[in-house]
């Protein structure tokens, strides 16, 4: 080989192959030391390819390696970033073309390790047993989590299985056991109508960290017409009426997507027809009417509101009708079935303070005087009390999806107080069962809360896989290990849900104790991490987790948020368009429920089709573009 035939001479392309033969040496002891405290968790010390795998990666990635990186590509030997399958081959390829390069030879002893191409079926035989086999020519799965409506339509749950779903996700934070049952039978009886095949996933809840009720507000509703920039009314207020044979206090005040549900009573109910016209007068004295539109199919009556009012729990209406001259003759006064009012929002700006109480008081906004001045600061509870003893001055606390951020300023008797750090200009909103998350405390909590112990017994009898929540640690894992062990089923696979930034810092050793001995997926669960660790640094820390599982032929599951928009309102909106197309890169993609979750789950179908032809992993594929044209 002679100087001209390469950019590189044969100093040079000496002094990378010394320096790939010391890194691959580095990596190959340092894996040994990662994966000697671990034995236990291998048969006779038998590491599997997998755990080597990884420890050489977690090794070779404990470095920079861009200077190194630069130098190979330019003697086209760039393959140092796409080798988390096969890290061993890889460095051994480089090796061997270097020492090729200078007529020399290289020989390396075998670590182990997975050689090319084995790292892949490995993750493919990996993905298989846990998701099922794939759609051709589609090789991601798609999981959708089953609403509560699930239970009772199944032509939704066929819809969804003929329209891509691989898994079906069933959260059990919500329903209960009944509803799972008619879930999975709705989900077994799909596939046998099918032919397709669902795994099911059952998602144990974790430790319930939320905040507490807050006091009532008076029993009082705004009916409110949407009205143009000048007032003018554009669309008048939707009511839907229901029928009730005995008028409860919780019985009206729903708002169900732009409809808002009263319930009146029967004999009103029976009574009404088509441009009748219910009169009242408001919380305020003014003479109102609901004009009666038409019957749904569901038995409820449509009326509509042109003007703005407010309901309260003693409104009577008065029916009226046409009579034959086209006057209004009244027909009778009915009162509106009596409701209870609505939690109150704490309403928060930057700087506010906010006690997190131990008590179950319900919570309040904050009291100020006649003057403005702070009587006391808002408060609110938590469902798990014990927490709060567990924080520190300093340490920040977030609600509800990271929307309000807050520092613990002081540790008082009654609770923690927090400052407010992060709110919207306008102030932010906040209520009650809103979760609560502490980035920086350590919670002295138990792997598994005793629900999710209860909930367990059912999962290991109908549910493919075991979806663990909150897990952190190693010890963690093992915990649940032995839950499933004890009921008798040990070969349950465990879907670990990477969702605090303690699990983040644990994931390598996480993985490395549990593969060597369980069938396990980990899940991305990107909107917690989002909290836990900041928006701009989950983006880095989710291209790490895939590249870990990458290299350990682990499964993962790209979730929370995926297609949103869609999901929820029906509208596709061209940031989660490109975030559903990233999700390619994992083994399996999750949607959330929603109104509109049949067409996320066609369009994620095809957008898996058409990503995949283009990407694998980290790699391109060099599928040909429409952009340069056909020859």
């Amino acid at each position: 080989m002679h100087d001209t035939d390469l950019a590189l001479t044969d100093t040079e392309l000496r002094t990378l192959l010394d320096e790939v033969l010391a890194l691959r040496a580095r990596v190959a002891d340092g894996a040994m030391q990662r994966l000697q405290p671990l034995q236990r968790c291998y048969e006779a010390g038998g590491y599997t390819a997998s755990a080597r795998n990884l420890a050489q990666y977690l090794e070779l990635r404990r470095t920079d390696l861009r200077p190194l990186q630069e130098r190979l590509a330019a003697a086209g030997l760039s393959s140092l970033g796409r080798g988390e399958a096969h890290v061993e081959a890889t460095l051994a390829a480089i090796a061997a073309l270097l020492a090729r390069a200078l007529g020399a030879a290289a020989t390396m002893p075998d670590s182990g390790g997975p050689a090319f191409g084995a790292g892949q079926r490995l993750l493919t035989q990996h993905t298989d047993e846990l998701f099922g086999p794939a759609r051709q020519p589609r090789q991601a799965r798609i999981m959708v989590t089953l609403p509560s409506e699930a239970a009772l339509d199944y032509d939704l749950v066929q819809g969804l299985l003929q329209a891509g779903m691989d898994v079906a996700r069933i959260n059990c934070a919500h329903d209960d056991a009944h509803a799972w049952e008619a879930m999975i039978g709705h989900v077994r009886r799909a596939e046998r109508d099918s032919g397709l095949r669902c795994r099911v996933l059952m998602d144990l809840a974790g430790h319930k960290l939320r905040t507490g009720p807050t006091a009532v507000a008076p029993a009082v509703l705004h009916i409110r017409p949407q009205r143009d920039v000048f007032g003018l009314v554009v669309t008048p207020a939707q009511i839907l009426l229901e029928p009730a044979e005995q008028c409860a206090p919780d019985g009206a005040g729903v708002m169900q997507d732009t409809y808002l549900h009263l319930r009146i009573p029967l004999e009103l109910h029976e009574r009404l027809r088509p441009g009748d016209r219910l009169r009242f007068s408001d919380g305020r004295g003014k003479r109102r009417d609901l004009d009666v539109i038409a019957r749904t199919p569901a038995e409820h009556w449509l009326v509509h509101s042109a003007r703005s009012a407010y309901l309260s729990a003693d409104t009577v209406f008065e029916l009226r009708r046409h009579n034959s001259h086209r006057r209004w003759k009244r027909l009778g006064r009915y009162a509106l079935c009596p409701f209870a009012g609505q939690p109150q929002a704490l309403r928060l700006y930057w700087g506010d303070r906010l006690l997190l109480r131990h008590d179950d008081q319900p919570g309040r906004a904050t009291q100020r005087d006649a003057l403005g001045n702070i009587l006391a600061p808002a408060s609110i509870g938590c469902t798990l009390p014990a927490v709060i003893d567990q924080l520190q001055v300093g340490d920040p606390v977030w609600f509800d999806d990271g929307k309000l951020g807050c520092e613990v300023e002081a540790l008082l008797p009654e609770g923690a107080l927090l400052k407010v750090t992060h709110a919207a200009p306008a102030g932010i909103n906040l209520r009650s069962d809103k979760g609560i998350n502490f980035p920086n405390t350590r919670l002295d909590l138990p792997p598994l809360a005793a629900k999710d112990l209860q909930d367990l017994d059912f999962v290991c009898r109908h549910a493919d896989m075991v979806g663990f929540s909150f897990v952190e640690t190693l010890a963690d894992m093992e915990f649940m290990m032995r839950e499933l062990a004890q009921r008798g089923w040990a070969d349950l696979p465990i879907i670990a849900k990477i969702e605090t930034a303690r699990a983040v810092s644990n994931l390598g050793e996480l993985i490395l104790g549990t593969i060597g001995r369980h069938t396990l997926g980990i899940m991305i669960a990107r909107g917690d991490l989002a909290v836990e660790l900041g928006g701009v640094r989950l983006a880095e820390i989710q291209e790490e987790i895939l590249w870990l599982c990458e290299a350990a032929h682990v499964p993962v599951i790209w979730a929370t948020q995926v297609l949103e928009t869609l999901t929820q309102k029906g509208m596709r909106s061209r940031p989660e368009l490109t975030d559903a197309a990233m999700g390619v890169r994992a083994e399996c993609v999750m949607l959330n429920k929603g109104p509109y979750v049949l067409d996320a789950v066609r369009l994620l179908d095809d957008i898996m089709r058409r990503m995949e032809a283009h990407q694998h992993k980290k790699m391109s594929r060099l599928r040909a573009l429409g952009l340069a044209g056909k020859t």
